[in-house]
């Protein structure tokens, strides 16, 4: 799942070097120069914001208090305010972390990279639930829902479904997944993995706005796009 990061500040040439580092690394960047801008594009859900405290007309602490009224995500403050009373009150204002400028853009990455981790995993944890668009795995229920609808998925296409959502991006051959879900053990062959395929494939087709998650890379096998 390619990621979006909101980046905040008024400085253009700070924007055009932190989107072309982050864009390098497969995130998807919105730009906003100035708070106004900022509120608007958060209709976009953002999954985390990088904010700057120095801006004209609407500081970065005051934007940060409008945005923590619409979303959660994480919010990374960068300024070249240094003192501890300004890094206390960018986390009293909602903000998750604070970087001083000039800062390592290894470290941004990384420390981007470790909120984005704590964000799945606290989402997974908490709701033990896949989202994609319309459609939710439930992990607990054992079900496949679509617009909290539960769909007719079978036990076999629920865990085929479900292993491929857990590794999105990642391509599995019909041997591997045959193994992972039949077993080692099973009777039968690999080819009934791409029957089932077919099946969730024919299942998902009857819903406006389902996209098909699972693509087919010839010669290789599937993997789950997200």
């Amino acid at each position: 799942m390619q990621e979006k990061i909101l980046l905040v500040d008024d400085e253009k040439e700070i924007i055009s070097f932190m989107r072309d580092a982050l864009e390098d690394e497969g995130y998807d960047v919105l730009c906003a120069y100035d708070g106004k801008e900022a509120l608007t594009k958060l209709k976009e859900r953002p999954d985390l914001i990088l904010l700057d405290v120095m801006m004209p007309e609407m500081d970065g602490f005051e934007l940060c208090e409008l945005i923590r009224k619409n979303v959660s995500c994480p919010i990374l403050f960068l300024s070249a305010k240094q003192t501890e009373q300004d890094r206390i009150k960018g986390l009293l204002v909602g903000g998750d972390d604070y970087l001083i400028k000039p800062f390592s853009m290894k470290e941004l990455k990384m420390r981007i990279y470790a909120h984005l981790r704590r964000e799945k995993r606290t989402e997974s944890t908490a709701y033990n639930r896949l989202h994609f668009g319309y459609l939710t795995i439930d992990l607990d229920g054992y079900q496949i829902l679509y617009n909290n609808e539960k769909l007719p998925f079978t036990s076999r296409e629920f865990e085929l479904l479900h292993f491929l959502a857990l590794h999105p991006g990642q391509v599995f051959t019909r041997e591997q997944l045959y193994e992972k879900i039949w077993g080692y053990d099973a009777e039968g062959d690999s080819s009934t993995v791409t029957e089932h395929i077919k099946k969730i494939r024919a299942k998902l087709s009857k819903y406006k706005g389902c996209r098909d998650y699972i693509s087919t890379v010839w010669g290789i096998g599937y993997k789950w796009v997200s």
